[in-house]
């Protein structure tokens, strides 16, 4: 049986569910956050069955640089989980047959317990906690996670029956915004990288982060703060394609993800499409507000083949762009 500091975790961790309201995406990330602690997880994920694949849509620990990614349903453990509706625990991925041993290796884990999540009565996802050691979890940790997936379920039922969207378009866009959030953003990614590897074309990623919120925020409050991030993710919207996705991945920092680009000039044709949105001024009740933006380009594959590695390139030329910025700022250029 859980001991009574777990239960009582328990009940602080739904406690503190109920706060985020219909907020799907924080309930999901909060779950995997908490689950670490509650049974000594290296790390969490909840991943959710999308045609005939389960996807990553909330990841924390080790289980982080795994955000956005697909397996198979029919192939993977969590897949199995789903389709039978019960829960799961494997003691050792090297010896356990239903595992995607070659995913589990990928990962570094060895041993996992995972639960369903079931959606009016339909199995839609799973909670999973994973660990580097095999023969980590046992029968009081799964309870303990049933006791977590219990509650998210109830969390998502409800989120989707008043809020009117849609489970995926909830658990995969920002509430803000309505642009892709970070965990559909990672998944288009890696899915950008791997049509670059079988057509034999390029794509791009782009890091952009608005700049001046924050003194925004200070000087004139957090209700024009997010007028100015909504203004700007309609901005964003107006200058990119169908086919590319563009996200909101947190706060003042967006990222868009650009398929079938025939060379590198595509993509600064495509930062420069972002600087000229911006240099009409936004007025907001009477006031007029600059908006602008700084960003940082990533080309695949020759800037790398890796999602993790080519959001670091970006990030840095975006930085880099931003301090150049600041420096001319300071000498009175613009």
């Amino acid at each position: 049986m859980p001991t009574r500091n777990q239960l009582l975790q328990v009940i602080h961790i739904q406690s503190e569910l109920a706060k985020l309201g219909l907020d799907l995406g924080g309930v999901m990330q909060f779950i995997v956050e908490q689950t670490l602690s509650l049974i000594g997880a290296d790390g969490a994920a909840i991943e959710l069955a999308e045609r005939g694949d389960m996807v990553y849509r909330a990841a924390s620990g080790t289980a982080c640089p795994q955000l956005g990614l697909r397996l198979k349903i029919d192939k993977s453990l969590s897949g199995l989980c789903v389709r039978t509706g019960e829960s799961l625990l494997c003691e050792d991925a090297e010896t356990d047959p239903r595992v995607d041993l070659e995913a589990c290796r990928k990962v570094g884990l060895r041993s996992m317990v995972i639960m369903p999540l079931q959606h009016r009565g339909i199995t839609i996802g799973a909670l999973k906690a994973l660990s580097a050691q095999p023969g980590q979890f046992g029968q009081r940790d799964a309870t303990l996670l049933r006791m977590l997936s219990d509650v998210v379920a109830a969390a998502m039922y409800f989120s989707v029956k008043y809020s009117g969207d849609d489970l995926f378009i909830k658990a995969t866009h920002d509430d803000m915004t309505g642009l892709a959030n970070r965990a559909l953003f990672m998944d288009r990614l890696r899915n950008a990288v791997a049509l670059t590897g079988r057509d034999q074309k390029s794509a791009g990623v782009l890091m952009i982060d608005l700049d001046g919120l924050k003194q925004i925020n200070d000087n004139h409050g957090h209700r024009v703060g997010d007028a100015v991030i909504l203004e700007f993710a309609k901005r964003l919207e107006r200058v990119t394609r169908e086919l590319d996705t563009t996200a909101r991945l947190g706060g003042d920092e967006f990222g868009i993800v650009l398929l079938a680009l025939d060379n590198k000039k595509c993509i600064e044709t495509a930062a420069g499409r972002i600087e000229a949105v911006n240099q009409q001024v936004f007025n907001f009740e009477g006031n007029d507000y600059e908006i602008s933006a700084s960003v940082g380009a990533a080309l695949i594959p020759s800037d790398g083949t890796e999602p993790e590695q080519l959001l670091d390139v970006a990030d840095q030329r975006m930085y880099s762009v931003k301090r150049r910025r600041k420096e001319r700022r300071k000498r009175g250029l613009h």
